[in-house]
């Protein structure tokens, strides 16, 4: 028995929770699949079967599946639970490059691949699915790619004079709020771009993640509003394209200290002193 709780979704990607209660030894077949998948187990394990190879595959060894896969799965060790991501054709040639050649496919889940795993299911917690969780899984999906990938990735040459255009570029999309800038996949799309190649390129420059520049942003523009009186923060969450109130508190709290109302008390009592 299968049962999948979504955590995270965009149109190139969703990121679930499988928890799997089966216990046989026997293979059973899965019907092939159009999207690329990366699966990574958490608790258990089990067996996976491609053209007549089978993995065994628990923590520390995970895989990727690929469109059109005839797999074969089998359960002899009781249940598991693992992260399972699936990703658009498209998306995994824009993290891949545009004909990726694999060495194999099975994972091995070294610290670097186990942490950016376990950030990515913070991530997902963090209702940001537009920017949090897609640099969460972007850097995830490039730790595999590095390992099983042969070909060039998209993103991967050195650091250049480019990178510092490219963020000046992305800080003003940002900054007068393009409707391309409300995720790191479409802005990465706009500016010609691997997502992975704008991520990098934040932390290089600006040594901080784009996820906390855009945040940044955000909370700059809610001290604007506060400080003139905004009374609402359910109508300033919304403007600012945050996922509901609590979000909006919790960033600026992490920002700034303090939680919105504080500061619209703080900002305001300011302005009456002044007068």
């Amino acid at each position: 028995m299968l049962s999948f709780l979504g955590l995270a979704a965009r149109p190139e990607f969703a990121v679930a929770d499988v928890d799997c209660r089966d216990d046989h030894r026997g293979w059973s077949a899965e019907r092939p699949r159009e999207d690329v998948r990366l699966v990574l187990v958490r608790r258990g394990g089990f067996r996976r079967r491609v053209r007549g190879v089978h993995v065994d595959l628990d923590r520390t060894v995970g895989y990727l599946g690929m469109p059109g896969e005839e797999e074969y799965f089998a359960h002899p060790a009781g249940g598991d639970r693992c992260t399972s991501i699936s990703l658009t054709p498209a998306f995994w040639r824009a993290l891949a490059g545009d004909a990726p050649r694999l060495e194999r496919t099975s994972l091995y889940v070294d610290g670097r691949l186990d942490l950016a795993h376990r950030r990515l299911l913070a991530a997902s917690r963090a209702a940001d699915t537009d920017y949090a969780a897609t640099e969460g899984l972007v850097s995830l999906v490039t730790e595999a790619v590095r390992q099983v990938v042969t070909t060039t990735a998209p993103g991967s040459d050195p650091a250049g004079t480019g990178d510092r255009t490219l963020v000046a570029r992305a800080r003003s999309l940002i900054g007068e709020g393009h409707p391309a800038a409300e995720g790191l996949v479409p802005l990465a799309t706009l500016l010609g771009v691997s997502p992975y190649r704008l991520s990098r390129a934040f932390t290089r420059e600006l040594g901080v993640s784009l996820t906390r520049y855009r945040n940044r942003v955000r909370v700059a523009q809610a001290l604007d509003r506060l400080e003139a009186g905004e009374p609402s923060l359910a109508a300033l969450a919304a403007d600012l394209r945050f996922s509901d109130q609590a979000h909006l508190c919790r960033t600026v709290r992490e920002h700034l200290g303090y939680t919105p109302t504080a500061l619209r008390r703080l900002l305001t009592t300011v302005e009456r002193q002044r007068r």
